[in-house]
Formats: structure tokens, C-alpha cells, sequence
């Protein structure tokens, strides 16, 4: 069976729908009221955002909204400034009542986003709620421009930042078709945790290393699952590729090669590896065309 990453759980609020309506009502009353509990970096004049996922986030300011975003989730970790914003808790393990005070118009998401009951809590509350399917393809990224540009009021530079995306994209798969006669084998190793798992089939990572013009080593299951020496020198991949917080969380290079379970890949005879950071390579967002094209690149070397 597949092992999903290691997942954040809090306790649901113990809070009714019904109680953090009135709440909301409450909190909502009077137009001087709430102006003065604006947070600090907002200001009036458009719908009140809270975004949830990372690249959500990076679109508010590509898009010159981030005057109007009072909240983000955990995982809202670029441009730095929005390091600065409130946050909401991770995005899998989301609290209603902590989202409602803030008193957003709009709530942007992904279906990654939970648990389900908080997102019922939100839309029985009258939260504009907007949920983008994550299915790991090209399509997220201009789908997200779209819903943030609808949520924010910037429907037209919504519409231009995706012409630009979408060219970009097109520069990007140029790039790949004209590489390497044989598509590498790669592992890619979620290394966050004490315990790293491989990245199956079904996942960000495989579709981001197919996107980069490799072929995924680990076919056949889907999700995560921890590493297994025997299931990996069969494998046989020649580029290993990982995050940038995980290669640190482990050490460094050096110790994330000692590991036993890597020792019989060819990639580890050559010490080929790819650490990207984990929003740019797995976010499906803004940055995708430029991180498929470092990738692409790093492919290409280690292929060459």
C-alpha cells in the first residue's frame, strides 16, 4: 500500500456552524468597526482575500492585490513579504473559526485544502469560497490566475498575467523537446521528515519530472512511500532529485548519500543530484515555466 507524506493534524473546532455565523455577524457589524480591525499591511477598497497554498499567494502579488490580503496558510512562504501575513495554520488542517476572524470576503483554495467540514463552515458563513482542483497539470496554474484575479477584483491583469504565463509555458516545452535522445530516470525523494519517502505515480513530482522531459523510476504505485534499497537498485534511476528544505533537513549532501537505501542507484556512483525549492518545483505555480527549464537543464547535464 502507498504512504501519503506526513500530514499536520489539529483537533476541529468545537465551535457550531451556527454559533460562527453569529460570530461572523457580529464581527461584520458596523462599516467603522471593521475598518479599524484591518491588519496592518491592508487596506480598503477591494474584497478582503485569504489565500490557501502557496502559489495562490504568489498570484496575489504578481497581481498588485496584496494590499487587500489579510491572511495566508503555512505553506505561503514566497514572495518574503508574505511571510509577513497572518497565517491561517497548514493548509490540510484548516479552522474556521480562525479563518473567519480575519472576516475575508473571499477564501482561495485548492482541493488540497482541509478538512471538508471547514470548508462547509466557510460557504455557510457567506464566504465567497474558491477551490481549484489540484490534478497536477499544466491547466492548475492558469486556473489559479483566474480564480485569484475573479476573487480579487483584477480580472483584467488576471487575464494578461496568464498570456504571459501561458507564452512562457510554450518557450518551456520548446526547450524540452529539443533535449536529450534519452529521457533519464529519476527518483525523486520527499526528505522533509526523519523517514524520506519516493514519490510514486499520481503525484506533483512525477508530473513535474515528466514536464522536465524525465521518466519517474518509481512507475506502478501511486503516492508516497519510504525508501527501499532492494525496490530502488532495481529502479536504477540516474538522477535523484529532491527539495532544497529537504537536502537541509537531512544533513546536507553528504549525509543524505550515506543513507543505506541509495547505495546500489547509478545515480549515487555519480553523486548526480537535482535540490530545488520545494514551492518553485511542486507548486504548479507562477514560477513553473522556470523551474521545468532549471530542471530541464539539470537533466541534460547529468545526461550529457
Amino acid at each position: 500500500m502507498s504512504a501519503s507524506p506526513p500530514t499536520l493534524h489539529l483537533p476541529p473546532s468545537l465551535e457550531t456552524t451556527r454559533s460562527l455565523h453569529r460570530r461572523r455577524l457580529l464581527t461584520w457589524a458596523g462599516t467603522g468597526a471593521a475598518a479599524l480591525a484591518l491588519p496592518a499591511h491592508a487596506q480598503p477598497g477591494g474584497p478582503r482575500l485569504v489565500t490557501v497554498g502557496g502559489a495562490l499567494t504568489e498570484i496575489v502579488y504578481l497581481l498588485g492585490a496584496q494590499t487587500q490580503l489579510v491572511g495566508t496558510d503555512t505553506t505561503s512562504l514566497y514572495p518574503p513579504e508574505a511571510l509577513k501575513t497572518p497565517k491561517v495554520g497548514y493548509l490540510r488542517a484548516l479552522s474556521a473559526e480562525g479563518l473567519l476572524s480575519l472576516r475575508p470576503d473571499a477564501v482561495v483554495t485548492t482541493s488540497e485544502a482541509g478538512p471538508p467540514v471547514v470548508l462547509a463552515q466557510l460557504r455557510q458563513a457567506g464566504v465567497k469560497l474558491q477551490v481549484i482542483p489540484a490534478d497536477h497539470d499544466w491547466r492548475e496554474v492558469p486556473a489559479k490566475v483566474q480564480a485569484v484575479g475573479r476573487a480579487a477584483g483584477r480580472e483584467p491583469q488576471g487575464r494578461e498575467l496568464q498570456a504571459r504565463l501561458e507564452a512562457e509555458w510554450a518557450d518551456t516545452l520548446r526547450q524540452v523537446a529539443a533535449g536529450a535522445a534519452r529521457p533519464p530516470r529519476v527518483l525523486f525523494v520527499l526528505a522533509h521528515a526523519a523517514t524520506p519517502q519516493a514519490a510514486g505515480e499520481a503525484t506533483a513530482a512525477d508530473a513535474v519530472v515528466r514536464y522536465a522531459g524525465g521518466t519517474n523510476c518509481l512507475a506502478g504505485f501511486q503516492g508516497y512511500r519510504p525508501l527501499n534499497a532492494e525496490a530502488l537498485a532495481s529502479a536504477a534511476p540516474d538522477v535523484v532529485l529532491t527539495t532544497t528544505q529537504g537536502l537541509e533537513a537531512q544533513g546536507g549532501a553528504g549525509k543524505f548519500w550515506a543513507r543505506p537505501e541509495l547505495a546500489l542507484i547509478p545515480a549515487h556512483r555519480r553523486r548526480a543530484l537535482v535540490a530545488m525549492d520545494a514551492l518553485e518545483l511542486l507548486g504548479f505555480g507562477p514560477r513553473m515555466p522556470q523551474a521545468v527549464r532549471a530542471l530541464n537543464a539539470e537533466f541534460r547535464r547529468w545526461m550529457a
